[in-house]
């Protein structure tokens, strides 16, 4: 798919990933719709990529719809659509089932719902006009599991249940789908200020030292690519294929490691 003169929003585009995806992007030639709960920091990168700053609140479906709206009035038909907003709180003291109702309810819908909205109102727009591309940003714990957030996982692996679903469904529309799952990325959500440089692959904390951390630069060239070359499933954590190859042919066997794993990330095992 070709970027050059293509509109693109990109939902929570005034941080990490979306940040980075939203000058990667202007860089290709698109123009840009940063979407953002943070209104005034949209505003910021809108006005560095000379794009359009929308505040959107992702788990609101009215919300998404008015940004959709305003995007394709100011800037035209929209190509490409970014659902990379997600939150995450992690579980409660007493572990997997103890997360607060409230902050199921926020993962589920900013890290799932906010996936549905949007393709509610691009699938219909993109069908008629016969392509488009619908980037999900997911996790890696969609795929696996992260220790310590149940919600956050659950959220994800749904979301990448979902983006397989529309995929399979609107494929032969000439609707593209990109998920994307990457691990721990240098981003506010691991506890890293967003200006802070960061070498690929450096070690981190709580995990994030297994595989490294990317810069969000470094995983917003990967979707990129993943667009161009009309990728669904992007890595950016190659390794993530290999864990992901051990739990589908042992899934026993599986548990059993990441129960080692958590152990060892609490400090019950050296």
């Amino acid at each position: 798919m070709k970027i050059t003169n293509t509109v693109a929003l990109v939902t929570g585009g005034a941080h990490g990933i979306g940040r980075a995806l939203c000058k990667a992007l202007q860089l290709e030639g698109a123009r840009i719709a940063v979407a953002d709960r943070d209104y005034e920091r949209a505003r910021e990168i809108a006005e560095q990529v000379g794009g359009l700053a929308l505040k959107t609140d992702v788990s609101r479906e009215d919300d998404i719809i008015a940004a959709v709206e305003r995007t394709e009035h100011e800037l035209g038909p929209i190509g490409i659509f970014v659902s990379n907003a997600g939150v995450a709180f992690g579980d409660g003291a007493d572990g997997a089932a103890s997360a607060s109702n409230e902050h199921w309810r926020a993962c589920l819908d900013v890290n799932l719902m906010a996936h549905v909205y949007a393709a509610r109102v691009m699938v219909p727009k993109m069908k008629e006009r016969g392509a488009g591309c619908l980037v999900n940003v997911a996790s890696a714990a969609g795929l696996l599991c992260q220790v310590g957030e149940a919600a956050y996982t659950a959220s994800k692996h749904a979301a990448v249940g979902f983006a397989e679903s529309l995929a399979i469904t609107h494929g032969d529309d000439g609707i593209h789908v990109c998920l994307v799952c990457p691990q721990a990325v240098a981003t506010r959500m691991i506890g890293i200020d967003e200006d802070t440089e960061v070498e690929d692959g450096s070690t981190g904390f709580g995990g994030n030292d297994i595989d490294g951390i990317l810069s969000a630069e470094y995983v917003a060239d990967c979707i990129l690519a993943g667009i161009q070359k009309e990728r669904f499933l992007v890595l950016p954590h190659p390794q993530v294929t290999t864990y992901f190859q051990r739990k589908a042919d042992d899934h026993n066997r599986w548990i059993k490691g990441m129960r080692r794993f958590r152990r060892r990330l609490t400090g019950e095992i050296a």
